[in-house]
This record gives C-alpha cells, sequence and structure tokens, in this order.
C-alpha cells in the first residue's frame, strides 16, 4: 500500500451525518479549535474519485489481462490498462482533494469536512471510507444522528411523507453502526439531542480528538445562534 499523502496536516476528520442532523453546530465547535479547519459539504464529491479507484481496483478485465502473464501491446484496444496501479491512483486522488478540495492552512493541524450525502449510494458507502482510511493521514470518523420526529419535521424533510424520511434515516444509520462496529477505534457517535444544550456533552467530542475540554469555548459555541439557513433563504 502507498504511504499517505505528505502534508502538514497530523490528522483528519469527517462528519457522517444526514440533512438537518445538527451537524453545522457540530461543525462549529470542532472549527473553534485552535488549528482545525473542518470544511462545509461539497456535494458528495469525494463520490465521484472513489468511484474512479473502485473502477480500477476492481476490474475484472484487468485482472484478467494481468493473469495473462504479458504486458498488453500497442495494437490491442486495451493497451496498458492493465499496468495501472489502483494504490498509487488512490493515493494521488487522496492526495489532490486534500489540497485542493479541503486546501489546509499553514496553520491547519487537522482538517476534514461534513456530508451530507454518505448515504445517497449504500454500495459506495463503505468503499468511500476505505478510501479515506486509507490515504488520508490519521483518520477519524464522526458520526452525527438526531431524533428522527425533529428531522422530519425540519428543512425540506417536512415537505415529505415521515415514512419515507424515517426510512432513509435509518437506512443511514445502519450503515453507520455497521462501520462503526467494524473500526470503533476510529469512530465516535454523536447525537444532537445529547449536546445540543448540554455543554458537559461535548467531553466526549474533546477526549476523541485528543484535545484538553474547554468549557468556556463550549459555552461561547453553543451561545452563538446557527443563521445558515435563513442566508441561504434570503
Amino acid at each position: 500500500m502507498q504511504d499517505a499523502p505528505v502534508t502538514q496536516v497530523e490528522k483528519t476528520v469527517f462528519v457522517i451525518t444526514y440533512g438537518r442532523s445538527g451537524s453545522t453546530l457540530l461543525q462549529n465547535m470542532i472549527n473553534a479549535l485552535p488549528g482545525y479547519a473542518l470544511r462545509g459539504e461539497n456535494a458528495n464529491l469525494l463520490a465521484s474519485l472513489v468511484r474512479a479507484w473502485q473502477g480500477v481496483r476492481q476490474s475484472d478485465l484487468a485482472a484478467r489481462m494481468r493473469a495473462r502473464g504479458e504486458p498488453s501491446g500497442p495494437h490491442q484496444p486495451w493497451y496498458g490498462y492493465e499496468a495501472i496501479d489502483s494504490d498509487r491512483l488512490g493515493c494521488d486522488l487522496a492526495e489532490v482533494f486534500l489540497r485542493d478540495v479541503l486546501r489546509p492552512e499553514p496553520q491547519t493541524r487537522v482538517i476534514g469536512f461534513k456530508e451530507i450525502r454518505w448515504h445517497e449510494d449504500p454500495e459506495l458507502f463503505v468503499p468511500m471510507l476505505e478510501f479515506l482510511q486509507r490515504y488520508m493521514p490519521q483518520t477519524r470518523f464522526i458520526f452525527n444522528t438526531r431524533a428522527h420526529g425533529e428531522v422530519c419535521r425540519s428543512g425540506w424533510w417536512k415537505t415529505m411523507d415521515p415514512a419515507v424520511v424515517t426510512a432513509q434515516l435509518e437506512q443511514a444509520e445502519a450503515l453507520y453502526a455497521d462501520w462503526q462496529t467494524a473500526h470503533p477505534e476510529t469512530c465516535l457517535a454523536m447525537h444532537y439531542n445529547d449536546y445540543a444544550t448540554d455543554p458537559e456533552a461535548w467531553r466526549v467530542l474533546f477526549a476523541f480528538l485528543g484535545e484538553p475540554f474547554d468549557i468556556e469555548l463550549v459555552q461561547a459555541t453553543l451561545a452563538r445562534k446557527l443563521m445558515h439557513m435563513k442566508r441561504l433563504r434570503s
């Protein structure tokens, strides 16, 4: 396996959630930590890169070509295809994502992003997290959830059938739970209804990130009103 991308970043953190889960408050709290930069959503840009990586990594054609024991020639339609190194490709794609999408600054120690679209393609969920775990520095995953009834009444979800919304949320959380069970040492589960008004509930996040708990920072962040949905509607 190729080494993780060379960067000054110590570790990477990824918030995995669905829409209207309270993840912007979680993002604000993480960004309040010195040296942290947790970017916002990027329309699931990572999925496109991972599909390219998976396409090469799991190619039956490339495997059959390599099994022949001799390189393809310039007269063949798939000339050179079997020589593509999926691990090198993954490492290079991760480096590009880190440099051009996440864009760490000189003072950045920890970087990442939060996204609400991880579950939209269930078949790609595990490959996306595998990609990050394999190629990003010291990867950590935070899974954020919220009471389903509150989600159903929030934002765009309230225009939908609550049963349909609940089914989507349950599917997403099943994906989260399976990954957390398999990788407990790099995962943290956060629940909006636990931390939205209780400063002490944030202790687990600070411990998970290896940061000293700062009650004043937590209280100041909780006191800051979130205005992102109003700005988007204006």
